[in-house]
């Protein structure tokens, strides 16, 4: 059977941009709010949630992260060439 993951991401155009992100990220800011504001991907509209999916299902950058990085911790800049993410792995299996 294929594995499965649940991830937040927010996608940004700079690494910078990308970045300050993690700051605030760092500082205790609330990661669904920040994708709904700065997340260019429409996940944003539902605060960075891409919800269930399988391996490969992702661009492989950010497949990578979620399949290898740690669990609950935000990862990135992940660059991708649809920008820059942060990315949350809520759970594997």
């Amino acid at each position: 059977m294929a594995k499965r993951a649940c991830a937040l991401h927010i996608l940004v155009k700079t690494e910078a941009e990308c970045l300050a992100l993690k700051q605030q990220l760092a500082k205790g800011a609330d990661f669904h709010q920040l994708a709904k504001k700065y997340s260019t991907c429409p996940s944003g509209k539902r605060g960075g949630d891409l919800g269930e999916f399988k391996k490969g299902d992702m661009v492989g950058s950010v497949d990578k992260a979620v399949f290898s990085g740690p669990e609950l911790a935000i990862q990135g800049p992940v660059k991708s060439r649809f920008g820059y993410h942060l990315v949350k792995v809520l759970y594997r299996n």
